[in-house]
């Protein structure tokens, strides 16, 4: 191969990383943006407890979403597998196994509605109008359960076979509806919470339904050739599933320190910590989407069976995660102050916010292996080694190292984060080196 050619392999394949990466990029940037525009029409109404409970309320159903990303995460690795080895039957199972996952579970935590508002009422004080508001929020957003499941799935066979743009797509549509619907229910006709409650319940059914007929027409599926389980294959996405769900339940527990525990601090220190965690926010907006990309092309290259390929989308989608983080730690570098006068004007808390900005320029370099690798571990579908060495992050590295540097108050809170990145990225290393010697190392 010549060398012009060989550049423009290189670059076609760059421009691949680019195509699944990009659309995941916007689609996370859309996402909150079309959010502010729902919080502010929330917020002009009247009277502020409306605004503050539909915060609660939303903040409650969107964490048991998160905590079900697992839905996503594990359909992504599994299609993506059955996409390189272009079988089609696969992957029309795969999606069926996720549907089924997500109505069961989405029921599940219909039923557990109860459990979740006293749960709720434990760790929040309300005044009881707001405590009503928020209550009547919860009770009709949680019929969503479904049709919000359902969309991580969709999301995750669309990544899977690289259709990054119809992701996006369905993204910005989700919310949009949202906003439309609040805009109607809210302004026009005067609902308040009931309203808001009722846009995201349309919004999210809406899109669940769009998604079920985008994926079938790209999988071929009608009705009458719907795929059967196979109890194996359920099995095996099912313990994919509880793996996923404790590294997503860990890595909460330990940003949840970052707020919970700062409250020893102060309420300077705690405001200030919730700034400077809007920048992690910035950071998952560029290495979230090259993580997609990551999941997807190496997902591919092991359902076509070809440690070649896994290697070299390893090292393109590597190059551009380090150009991200590098990038995202000089503009915290030049910009950290600005961006924390951005999204506070008190000065007590820019004063403060500003003695941690060191650990936030360092972290994008530290945090974004991390990222990169679990993009690999799903690809790979390694879900028990991305459990195992987030336990291990966890257990022996964050709280360790917080316990030690509890003297140092919230610099040892930041020091903890920083070493909890740096040791999820090692151990997965580590991991990769130890156990898939046939993928990475040269025949």
């Amino acid at each position: 191969m010549t060398l012009s050619a060989w550049r423009r392999f290189w670059m076609a394949d760059h421009r691949r990383v680019f195509a699944i990466a990009l659309p995941m990029m916007i689609s996370n940037i859309a996402a909150p943006m079309l959010g502010l525009i729902d919080t502010a029409i929330i917020g002009h109404l009247p009277e502020a407890i409306y605004l503050s409970s539909v915060a609660v309320g939303a903040m409650a159903i969107n964490f048991v979403y998160l905590m079900a990303i697992f839905l996503r995460m594990s359909t992504t690795g599994v299609v993506a597998n059955a996409f390189g080895a272009n079988d089609i039957a696969q992957q029309q199972r795969h999606w069926n196994h996720g549907l089924l996952f997500a109505l069961i579970l989405g029921i599940v935590i219909i039923a557990a509605t109860p459990l979740l508002l006293m749960v709720l009422w434990s760790l929040v004080d309300l005044e009881l109008p707001v405590k009503s508001l928020t209550a009547q929020y919860i009770d009709i957003r949680i019929w969503g359960a479904p049709a919000a499941l359902i969309n991580l799935v969709v999301l995750g066979v669309l990544l899977g076979r690289q259709q990054a743009r119809s992701a996006m797509f369905l993204v910005i549509f989700i919310n949009l509806v949202n906003v439309i619907g609040d805009v109607i229910l809210i302004i026009g006709l005067n609902l308040h919470v009931v309203g808001a409650a009722y846009a995201s319940l349309i919004a999210e059914w809406s899109t669940a339904l769009l998604g079920f007929f985008l994926v079938n027409r790209s999988l071929g599926l009608t009705f009458a050739r719907w795929p059967r389980a196979l109890w194996s294959e359920t099995m095996a996405l099912a313990r994919m599933n509880s793996d996923i769900f404790v590294r997503s339940l860990c890595l909460q527990l330990c940003i949840a320190m970052m707020t919970g525990y700062a409250t020893y601090y102060g309420a300077i220190t705690v405001a200030a910590n919730a700034v400077l965690m809007q920048f992690l926010v910035l950071i998952a907006l560029g290495l979230d989407g090259i993580a997609y990309a990551v999941e997807a092309l190496i997902g591919q290259a092991k359902g076509q069976k070809n440690p070649q390929r896994i290697r070299h989308w390893f090292r393109v989608s590597l190059f551009w995660s380090f150009v991200f983080a590098l990038i995202y730690s000089l503009i915290f570098l030049w910009f950290g102050s600005s961006i924390i006068r951005l999204i506070t004007n008190i000065p007590e808390v820019i004063h403060t916010a500003e003695i941690y900005l060191p650990w936030l320029i360092i972290l994008p370099m530290v945090a974004h292996w991390s990222y990169f690798y679990d993009g690999v571990f799903i690809g790979l579908s390694a879900s028990k080694a991305m459990r195992n060495t987030m336990l291990f992050s966890t257990l022996f590295v964050f709280f360790p190292v917080w316990w030690l540097s509890l003297s140092l108050e919230n610099h040892g809170l930041w020091l903890a984060l920083v070493c909890f990145m740096a040791g999820r990225g090692m151990s997965q290393f580590i991991w990769l080196r130890w156990n898939s010697v046939s993928v990475f190392q040269r025949e």
